[in-house]
């Protein structure tokens, strides 16, 4: 790694170290010298804690910096020579959003900036150091609620408190201080920094397709979110752990007159377990609704009711949202029960509790809760007015408003008490055509305007608007992945909004928080004059590849499906493979391993594969046994994701055939492995506490105990590691990996394979009991493992070929990318399509433009069956992208780097197909076919790379002709 020699200095602001949700802004005005001119080169680095938006002249240059672990802090290099105005003053500006928590892909460290500019010779131009100026974004409220427990925060932004030209030079910085230098390149938590291993992400302008409906709306009167989880655990910030607790929230709700009213409680979970209004405790059987939208109807004195809400219980995602509607209320308000108490007033919350906290980690805990914790189980029927808090005073404090969010733009989206629809205009579609007339939102009178924006299909990235409107209109965008008539899947553990306060006149916003939807609901609120929308765009960034796999065959439907395989994996491609754009946008260690099997095949890029292998091992100081999602503030395992990441180290080899990458990632394979191998109890079989997951199915896999699945993964982990041993010529340790493989197999097949049953047991719990269940999940894995041999493989693949009823089905796509691997070496293809045509189908069937997380009505969805799947853009699901090509097409390697490869074809059915597979040293192998079923002919064309050797054969039972073309390479 290039050393570099940093003249600049980190840099922040007055204030804490690491405030919880800033966005902080940093000016830079300089001379470039006029002789600089004649050559170029200028370069930028930059990075930032937690993120940056970057600006030179005004003009938005990146943002940045990849996710990274804080000791390994990643930085940015820009070529700057053309934006810079020579012999005259210049201005960087820089946007830095600090997160003040950790999250599934970034872990807590302090807010920090730290630029330098060179010159083509290397010398300093200018660098983060004293004399930068910097203000906290006046414009922007902290207490934006969660996105969810994965991300950071939503979005508030108040246009008219801040002025949006401060990235301009000829900004008036009046009133801005200093930045605060905290300390040298090397400073904790910096203690590395590393360069940038991906090129930059992409900016692809995406416009509405339509606008969807239009429609007036009443929603609550008055609405809050609670960060619970923060609130009531103090220290929690500093990890994304789940958290098992008991205690209560405390409110007045302040009336101006009596009426009646309903509480809305949204993503109630195990934040509302209870309740009682004004001392009165309210029965279950007044609470209707079903979770994650429970409702009461109540009535409110005059003046202010005490509202106590048990909260207590699991707190992962920990955010208590809800909402107020009173018809003949006035004004609705929350208020502090203590205000008379001066110490006290400025809090409208306040916690009681908590009187019993555990922390959990890899879904467990160290102990059960104490629900029978005399305080706790009194209090709720105690509490009858504002003066009896005083008799917990011991337990009650206030919950800082920093907790409590003004507003939840999420339950003002998705709780509509009315909503009557209207046929859109015409002139309101020019909202969506660039360079056309404004639309225009019309106002009714008593209520508010909702505008529903549609982008054809999903993206991820930034969400950009222009809209000419008064001092004060509120804009209340919502995102969100489907619909379908009337039913809108609202995503209650993902809060994709954004509050936009308009300034007088003309304006334009581009958010700096990445977002993933297909949906956009705009709520036009507050306005006296119709807004004019001039344009809604969006910028989809991704990972930047060329699109050279191709598939098209002449069936349509298997076509569509490789279409939305492909779209899926182009959007979960950003600084790492994530696992989807909106929920969780997180590097899922084990979901990355078939996301890059499927880019193999559609894109043939690996730097990004790469940098995600390394980033795992920075995980050891949360687990030896490396946590499932890197770099994340939950310390979570699941082994068969270690396994995964492990395997994908090998693929990585074999398909690039990088010697020195595969000796690297050895070492922190060996450690982990070695590690794993203490977790082989007296029986001689893996037994470990962690998540041991594999598909979400009512598999028999408790997160306590011996799981096969688990057990048979790790023997071909085993076996991984002693191959990528002999490359690192590791010998010893290697045969030493060789022959637990094998001890653990030969136990697997003594211990874990039923003789009455004929099949493998899912699992061997605590306290010895076995499986009472079969799946077929756990064959799958037996035979694509090898683990089952002989006469019981036979068995076991018949059950692949023809899945008993009885045995516990595949649940998600995850799955059945492992189902379809071991179909493939049984030459089981066309039940490979026949499933993809039935599971896929469906999801094309209900308009799906990406590929679904779970198959429909499968476990967490199916109390709603308008619900088909949680997450509806998820790559771990693309396997059709890859099985067409390596199946259909018939392109797979068979020696390490592609030097050798076999084309294949399996017809299964199909008349026709063609498509290109990627070669990983580049260019790319096209086939195409055309085949007679009736005659069992088939004409075949090739092209590849000359210098790759290329084994042709037709399929099986097939005559025909081959046409061969090598293609010369530079």
């Amino acid at each position: 790694m290039m050393t570099v020699n940093w003249q600049a200095k980190w840099i922040w602001g007055e204030g804490e170290e690491s405030p919880r949700n800033e966005w902080r802004c940093f000016r830079k005005t300089f001379d470039v010298p006029a002789a600089a001119e004649a050559r170029s080169g200028a370069a930028l680095r930059i990075t930032a804690d937690s993120r940056y938006v970057l600006y030179v002249n005004g003009t938005r240059l990146g943002r940045g910096p990849v996710r990274s672990w804080p000791f390994e802090q990643s930085y940015d290099t820009y070529e700057v020579s053309h934006l810079l105005k020579y012999g005259e003053e210049n201005t960087i500006a820089v946007l830095v959003l600090h997160f003040g928590l950790s999250t599934f892909y970034y872990l807590r460290g302090r807010g920090g900036l730290l630029a330098e500019l060179n010159d083509a010779d290397g010398d300093v131009i200018v660098a983060t150091d004293a004399t930068w100026l910097t203000s906290r974004h006046l414009g922007q409220h902290p207490r934006a609620p969660r996105m969810s427990i994965q991300q950071a925060f939503s979005e508030y932004v108040d246009a008219s408190a801040w002025d949006s030209s401060w990235k301009e030079l000829d900004y008036n910085d009046a009133g801005w201080s200093n930045a605060i230098v905290l300390g040298s390149v090397g400073m904790a938590p910096w203690t590395t920094l590393k360069p940038r291993d991906i090129p930059m992400l992409t900016d692809e302008t995406v416009y509405p397709v339509r606008v969807e409906s239009l429609a007036k709306v009443r929603s609550f009167h008055v609405t809050t979110a609670l960060d619970v989880r923060n609130a009531l655990n103090d220290g929690s910030e500093e990890h994304a752990n789940g958290i098992l607790c008991t205690g209560f929230v405390v409110t007045s709700i302040r009336a101006n007159c009596a009426c009646s009213a309903t509480l809305g409680f949204l993503q109630a979970g195990g934040c509302f377990r209870a309740l009682s209004l004004n001392g009165e405790e309210i029965s279950q059987d007044r609470i209707y609704g079903t979770t994650p939208e429970r409702y009461v109807d109540v009535n409110l004195n005059e003046g202010d009711n005490l509202l106590v809400i048990d909260v207590s219980g699991s707190l992962h995602v920990g955010k208590l949202q809800f909402g107020i509607y009173g018809e003949e209320s006035g004004e609705l308000s929350f208020a502090s029960p203590l205000e008379q108490l001066a110490d006290h007033s400025a809090s409208t919350f306040f916690r009681i509790g908590p009187f019993d906290a555990v922390i959990t980690i890899d879904h467990q805990s160290a102990r059960e809760l104490n629900w029978e914790y005399p305080v706790y189980m009194k209090l709720l029927g105690a509490l009858k007015r504002p003066e009896d808090l005083e008799r917990f005073v011991d337990w009650l404090s206030p919950i800082d408003p920093k907790y409590v969010s003004e507003v939840d733009v999420f339950a003002l989206s998705v709780w509509r008490k009315e909503n009557v629809k209207f046929a859109v205009p015409a002139q309101l579609q020019n909202a969506i055509i660039p360079n056309n007339e404004a639309g225009l939102v019309p106002l009714f009178e008593g209520y508010d305007t909702e505008v529903l924006f549609d982008l054809g299909k999903e993206y991820s990235g930034y969400l950009s608007f222009e809209v000419e409107a008064e001092a004060g209109t509120v804009l209340d965008w919502y995102g969100f992945e489907y619909m379908s008539g009337e039913y809108r899947q609202d995503t209650f553990d993902l809060d994709h909004t954004l509050r936009y306060v308009c300034h007088e006149g003309r304006q334009v916003y581009e958010t700096p928080i990445r977002r993933g939807f297909r949906y956009l609901a705009l709520t036009v609120r507050g306005a006296t004059r119709p807004v004019r929308i001039y344009g809604v765009t969006f910028i989809q960034s991704n990972y930047p590849m060329a699109e050279v796999g191709r598939f098209e065959c002449s069936d349509t439907l298997l076509n569509d499906i490789w279409e939305i395989s492909r779209h899926t994996t182009k959007l979960c491609m950003e600084d790492t493979f994530v696992d989807c754009p909106a929920y969780e946008q997180t590097f899922w260690v084990g979901d990355s391993r078939n996301e890059a099997l499927v880019s193999n095949y559609l894109y043939g890029v690996q730097d990004i594969l790469k940098r995600c292998l390394r980033l795992v091992p920075g995980s050891r100081h949360q687990s030896p046994l490396y946590v499932n999602q890197v770099p994340s503030g939950w310390s979570s395992v699941i082994p068969n994701w270690t396994f995964f990441w492990a395997i994908a180290c090998a693929e990585y080899y074999e398909q690039t055939g990088d010697e020195a990458f595969a000796v690297e990632m050895y070492d922190h394979i060996r450690f982990t492995m070695e590690h794993y191998l203490l977790k082989i109890d007296e029986s001689g079989l893996f037994n470990v506490k962690g998540w041991n997951l594999l598909d979400w199915s009512p598999i028999d896999q408790p997160n306590d105990g011996i799981v096969t699945h688990q057990n048979m993964f790790l023997v071909q982990t085993l076996r991984v590691a002693a191959q990528m041993g002999r490359i690192a010529k590791e010998e010893e340790s290697a045969a030493r990996f060789e022959e637990a493989a094998i001890r653990l197999a030969h136990r697997i097949n003594e211990c874990l394979w039923s003789e009455e049953k004929s099949a493998y047991i899912d699992c061997i719990h605590t306290d010895g009991r076995r499986s009472d269940s079969l799946s077929i999940q756990t064959q799958v894995v037996a035979s694509l493992t090898g683990v089952v041999q002989g006469e019981r493989k036979q068995i076991i693949d018949a059950y692949l070929v023809q899945p008993p009823e009885h045995f516990v089905q595949i649940g998600s796509p995850f799955m059945s990318f492992f189902y379809y691997e071991a179909l493939a070496k049984l030459g089981e293809v066309r039940l490979i399509l026949d499933d993809i045509r039935h599971h896929y189908g469906t999801m094309i069937r209900h308009g799906a433009t990406t590929c679904w997380e779970q198959y429909p009505n499968f476990l967490e969805n199916r109390a709603n069956p308008d619900m088909l799947t949680r997450s509806h853009c998820h790559a771990w699901s693309s396997a059709p992208a890859y099985f067409l090509g390596r199946e259909v097409l018939g392109v797979r390697s068979l020696r390490t780097g592609w030097t050798e490869v076999e084309i294949a074809p399996v017809p299964s059915g199909l008349t026709w197909a063609r498509g290109s597979v990627p070669h990983p040293a580049g260019g790319r192998i096209d086939v195409s076919w055309t085949a007679d079923e009736s005659s069992k002919t088939i004409q075949l064309n090739v092209s590849y790379p000359e210098g790759m050797i290329a084994r042709i054969r037709l399929p099986e039972g097939y005559t025909g002709s081959i046409m061969e073309t090598k293609l010369g390479i530079l």
